[in-house]
């Protein structure tokens, strides 16, 4: 009687990497590892390195919670998932991120852009068109937690602030600007216009720039976007940080090339000024990326959450947890930034917490939070401007009450995996909580778009789905 080589864990459905047809998977764990095993009828057996932590990867199980479900579905359940979005009533989230695409075009061509923009490809959207996405999101989500407002470049938009005067006109709790920051670098009195969206009220959102960071090294920069943006980068943050903007730093990172720079990265973030945060996101196989090898590029969630505790001194183990909205894609680590010290705030927060229903918790277990508390996880307005957190930002978790503290006190660690067709699970897939707003006004959870609905995608998955209804009608 022979054994297995590996520990049967669990069942789901993927994706053919070839073919991008529906399969089953096995979850499997192997050598300390956690893979997906798939087999297509067409294209053969298929072996994928989803997650170095076994105990991690179950320990995601524990916070999984009843999703929140937006207010309009746009499709029913014909094909199955993937083949519905948009989004279909079988979706298990809302959008905690909605991200506009105001333009296709960019002022670089990066070789890793999940889009495939550059200078010359597609188009800007007008002012109506954007208007009417926006409005879209406001229509499935009521008062949306977080609209990201990307491209291509939106900076280079010619209607861009005509747009952010539209967007906080409406009940968005939190505006982000996804930005490669050349715009502001090359313009004081750009940088200028947009801090003057932190001063419009108290009904204002405010803003965020969402900047792209990816490496201190000039080889990575040239593989990843195509030139060494050092000077650029350095210069947008001169003016960030003269005008206090709030800013997210967000890295791409693919395994031998950055992925020994994240704890640099977050220890360069949290000495300047203006950075709330940084946000991981390991490379999706998407858009324009090319020469692409799984067992070696790939780039897992708990890699990066382990090379983040083995980098940097801030954060320990019980400091960077899932998310509750999306746990298998999403890890977060909240600190607190006082007096000049920088103080981790998840693992003081019994897990359970994470999971109830109340609204409001207490931190008073150490000394110097008391009287000092951080409004982490719920969106509040202060006479100084916005005080934001963790539940407007991914809107999952419960509030808790800083009326002493402003947003310039947080700092956060987010570990965003945006699967593709190698790691894709249609379990996780069904919760994404990051959705893009389509030029249908449609809204497709991020990981779907890249693979099925973006642009010439779609003669792929109308294929797909012309297949599904040839082997129905040969059931009838």
């Amino acid at each position: 009687m022979g054994t297995r080589n590996y520990t049967y864990y669990d069942l789901t459905q993927s994706l053919c990497s070839t073919c991008l047809n529906l399969i089953q998977a096995k979850v499997a764990f192997q050598d300390g590892n956690v893979y997906l095993l798939k087999h297509c009828p067409a294209h053969g057996n298929q072996k994928v390195l989803i997650s170095t932590d076994i105990e991690y990867y179950k320990r995601c199980r524990d916070y999984i919670k009843p999703g929140d479900t937006p207010a309009k579905f746009d499709m029913p359940v014909k094909y199955g998932c993937p083949y519905d979005c948009g989004l279909c009533s079988d979706h298990e989230q809302h959008s905690c991120v909605s991200i506009v695409e105001v333009t296709d075009r960019c002022n670089l061509t990066c070789p890793t852009c999940y889009a495939g923009s550059s200078p010359t490809y597609g188009r800007h959207r007008t002012l109506d068109e954007v208007k009417a996405m926006l409005d879209s999101v406001v229509e499935h989500e009521g008062e949306p937690d977080i609209v990201q407002i990307s491209g291509g470049e939106p900076t280079i938009h010619p209607d861009f602030f005509k747009i952010l005067d539209y967007a906080i006109t409406l009940p968005i709790r939190h505006i982000m600007i996804n930005t490669n920051g050349i715009k502001i670098a090359q313009s004081k009195e750009f940088a200028e216009k947009l801090k003057a969206y932190d001063a419009v009220g108290t009904d204002s959102p405010g803003i965020e720039i969402y900047l792209q960071f990816d490496s201190f090294k000039s080889d990575a920069l040239i593989k990843m976007r195509g030139k060494d943006l050092t000077e650029i980068r350095n210069e947008c943050l001169d003016r960030l940080n003269e005008y206090n903007i709030h800013t997210t730093l967000v890295a791409t990172i693919e395994k031998g090339l950055n992925d020994d720079e994240l704890g640099k990265i977050i220890d360069f973030a949290i000495t300047q000024k203006c950075i709330r945060g940084v946000t991981f996101q390991p490379t999706q196989f998407a858009g324009r990326v090319e020469n692409f090898d799984p067992k070696i590029n790939k780039y897992s969630l708990a890699e990066a959450r382990n090379d983040i505790l083995s980098q940097t001194n801030l954060f320990k183990s019980g400091d960077i947890i899932p998310v509750p909205c999306n746990p298998d894609s999403i890890a977060m680590g909240y600190a607190l930034k006082l007096g000049g010290k920088v103080t981790p705030l998840t693992s003081m927060v019994d897990p359970e917490v994470f999971l109830d229903t109340r609204n409001t918790i207490l931190l008073e277990q150490d000394e110097g939070l008391q009287n000092h508390l951080i409004n982490v996880f719920s969106t509040s307005k202060s006479g100084s401007g916005l005080a934001s957190d963790l539940h407007s930002l991914l809107c999952c978790l419960p509030k808790i009450v800083a009326p002493k503290l402003s947003y310039e006190n947080i700092f956060r660690v987010i570990i965003l995996q945006f699967m593709d067709a190698y790691d894709f699970d249609v379990r996780s897939v069904k919760k994404s909580c990051v959705h893009i707003v389509n030029k249908d006004n449609k809204m497709i959870p991020f990981e779907t778009m890249n693979l099925f609905y973006r642009d010439d995608k779609k003669k792929h998955l109308e294929k797909i789905q012309d297949s599904i209804n040839s082997r129905v009608m040969l059931n009838l």
